[in-house]
């Protein structure tokens, strides 16, 4: 005869034993998935994983209870060969073609029409790349998608939507599709974005965060999308 209580301990065993096999199964199937971040930044630890165009701008410190990464002066000493950017901060060893950049804003001084910050994606080299220019009133050089191409940046946009600074933290999301070339850029509002660009003249390359030429904190940065090389 079948000793019941065994039996029970053995059943129970199999289906917790096979349960964390399938779990375990799903989780790895979810490191393939395109949807999870291959870049994850809060500088609780630091920020080593970065490379700044002049890493004496910039300033590890903390709001409350987390870490944040800001500009401590407005121009930086560096000097961009093309008139473009002079604070900007790159992820190392990351180069993307798709790409969802997601991060924490805070303004830190008020400069008037053209306080900002910026997001970079696509970038090949200091004269090659996009950038998003977060300016709080939009003109042909301000609140804008720029590209960077061998020559003083210039609008791929001609928005005239205000972004609506003010010393609060902000939430920006940068989408890029490489396919069909649409950039697209949210502030505060994820359901809508600020504003929107199709081009194609970059497909892949880095990607980063800073300003023209002012000062913000930055955290909680989120980045999704494609590796350069993979499937």
């Amino acid at each position: 005869m079948i000793d019941r209580h065994r039996l029970r301990v053995w059943l129970l065993c199999m289906v917790v034993c096979g349960g964390l096999a399938v779990d375990h199964g799903l989780a790895e199937d979810q490191d393939h998935q395109p949807d999870r971040p291959v870049f994850l930044e809060t500088f609780a630890g630091g920020a080593d994983r970065w490379e700044p165009t002049d890493p004496a701008a910039w300033t590890l410190s903390r709001d409350g209870d987390r870490a944040v990464w800001g500009l401590n002066r407005r121009k930086s000493d560096y000097q961009p060969a093309v008139r473009s950017p002079h604070n900007i901060a790159l992820v190392k060893d990351l180069e993307l073609t798709d790409t969802v950049i997601s991060f924490e804003v805070r303004s830190t001084r008020d400069t008037g029409n053209h306080r900002d910050c910026c997001v970079f994606f696509n970038y090949r080299d200091p004269e090659h790349f996009y950038y998003v220019h977060l300016g709080a009133r939009p003109d042909p050089n301000s609140g804008q998608i720029m590209i960077v191409d061998g020559a003083p940046r210039r609008p791929l946009t001609q928005n005239t939507r205000r972004v609506p600074w003010d010393d609060g933290w902000h939430h920006v999301k940068l989408e890029r599709d490489t396919a069909s070339g649409r950039i697209a850029v949210y502030f505060d509002d994820m359901a809508q974005p600020l504003m929107e660009a199709t081009d194609r003249t970059f497909t892949a390359g880095r990607i980063g965060i800073g300003s023209f030429d002012d000062m913000n904190d930055f955290t909680n940065v989120k980045v999704y999308g494609k590796r350069v090389g993979a499937d």
